[in-house]
């Protein structure tokens, strides 16, 4: 079988995916697999890197079953979205980095006024800026955007899958209103 044969069978494949109907193994088990598979240790650990900033404080927002439920669904809608900006690709995609994006998205809901600090390079200079978290995670999300628009004119992704980042971050936005635990009120109330 050897590596690229695995990948054929457990990354996401978006022509092949919306080429079968039905739900059958073979279909859906690649839209949790691709989630953690990656392509080397470079793509892991720049997954990992973000995961380790922000993934924490999402997982203290929700606990961490619910946490790890909302990972793999903002995994699962990010593949969808994927496949369906992507129809007749045939490229594998694999990677946490939709799941990832969905842990972003509710990072900036839940902590817009927080501080990221930021490696900032200047061919041999470099400086660690604190900006918000409102501002580091907008603009990578236009980034995506501004990619991801790129490849629906045609031109290559460069084998990222951007689309996967997108719907990653808006379901990570979205499911956060509904899976993080509510506050209890701890002041007092004067009647």
């Amino acid at each position: 079988m050897g590596l690229n044969g695995f990948f054929m069978n457990y990354a996401v494949i978006p022509s092949r995916f919306l080429s079968s109907s039905g739900i059958t193994l073979n279909r859906v088990t690649p839209l949790f697999s691709s989630m953690f598979l990656h392509a080397g240790l470079l793509h892991i650990g720049g997954n990992m890197l973000f995961l380790f900033i922000f993934g924490d404080n999402v997982e203290d927002s929700m606990g961490h079953f619910r946490y790890l439920s909302f990972y793999i669904l903002v995994g699962l809608l990010s593949n969808l979205a994927h496949i369906y900006a992507n129809p007749l690709s045939s490229v594998p995609s694999l990677g946490a980095s939709g799941a990832i994006s969905g842990v972003l998205g509710a990072y900036i809901f839940l902590y817009p006024r927080a501080k990221v600090s930021t490696l900032i390079f200047l061919i041999f200079f470099f400086w660690v800026l604190e900006v918000p978290a409102w501002f580091f995670l907008g603009l990578w999300f236009l980034l995506q955007i501004a990619s991801g628009m790129n490849t629906v004119t045609g031109n290559s992704s460069g084998g990222v899958a951007w689309w996967a980042h997108i719907g990653g971050f808006v379901s990570g936005f979205i499911l956060v209103l509904f899976l993080r635990r509510r506050r209890r009120d701890t002041s007092l109330k004067y009647f």
